[in-house]
């Protein structure tokens, strides 16, 4: 009966993408399919506000958040490829064969009776990521630091310690990569790592000399909003935003996140 359960539950969980996928020609590029994917996200946080499972301080925090990384996507993204039914078909193929084939795997070779990991082997797996994470650390520390595989190094640092919610050390790793050499996309990334470790005076140091470098990228200007916006400035962050806008061009995926945030100004 379980088995039969879990059946109708998975069918029931693919059918709106299988209809979707039938319906529409072309399918997405990476771009749009991680628009979308936020786009949803922000609806699941609109309904669980409406619903009273999240705080308003809650449901705006989370919101920007996918909104920043909606903004981060747009200026790196593939364009979208056009494809024919035949590959929409394959898609839906797949979303059927693919959970099918986990469920008869498991049946074959899984263990539903063992027990989950104990709260001691959790930290024992933490304290050997920790010790991973200080051995690369210490590796990038003797390594020549103006060479491009120390920016790389850093920025995958940065990303592994963001990953584990360690913001504060992973800004001071994008900021070691950003030593090597500026990019946009790192300095946009070492923000939102201040911003979240609470460190808003630094980020707005970071913004500053980010935008004296790329004035154009939409991600840091927008950013510059924010950080307005949240000083109280209101008048600033509207002008940031609003000359954002301006300049976008007619099609730029992240407008209407601009455009929310504008009109979320009091």
């Amino acid at each position: 009966m379980i088995w039969a359960v879990i059946a109708a539950v998975s069918a029931l969980a693919v059918a709106p993408l299988l209809v979707a996928l039938w319906r529409r020609p072309a399918a997405l590029g990476r771009r749009d399919a991680a628009l979308a994917l936020y786009r949803a996200q922000l609806a699941d946080l609109e309904r669980d506000r409406d619903a009273g499972r999240i705080t308003e301080d809650a449901f705006a925090a989370a919101r920007i958040e996918v909104q920043r990384r909606m903004l981060a996507v747009a200026p790196e993204a593939e364009a979208t490829g056009a494809q024919g039914r035949g590959a929409a078909a394959l898609l839906a193929a797949l979303l059927f064969l693919l959970p099918a084939g986990g469920v008869g795997l498991y049946m074959a070779r899984g263990y539903p009776d063992l027990p989950g990991a104990t709260q001691a082997e959790r930290e024992d797996a933490a304290a050997r990521e920790d010790g991973l994470l200080a051995t690369l650390r210490a590796r990038l520390d003797a390594m020549p630091q103006g060479t491009e595989t120390a920016r790389q190094g850093w920025i995958l640092l940065g990303n592994a310690e963001r990953g584990r919610g360690r913001m504060g050390d992973a800004a001071d790793a994008y900021a070691r990569a950003l030593a090597v050499r500026f990019d946009a996309g790192t300095a946009g990334e070492l923000v939102e790592a201040l911003i979240d470790a609470g460190r808003n005076e630094d980020a707005v140091a970071w913004i500053g000399r980010s935008l004296a470098d790329a004035p154009g990228d939409p991600r840091l200007r927008f950013l510059a909003g924010l950080m307005e916006a949240r000083a109280g400035r209101v008048s600033n962050a509207r002008a940031a935003w609003q000359a954002l806008l301006a300049e976008a061009p007619r099609d730029a995926p992240w407008r209407d996140i601009v455009q929310r945030n504008l009109e979320s100004l009091p």
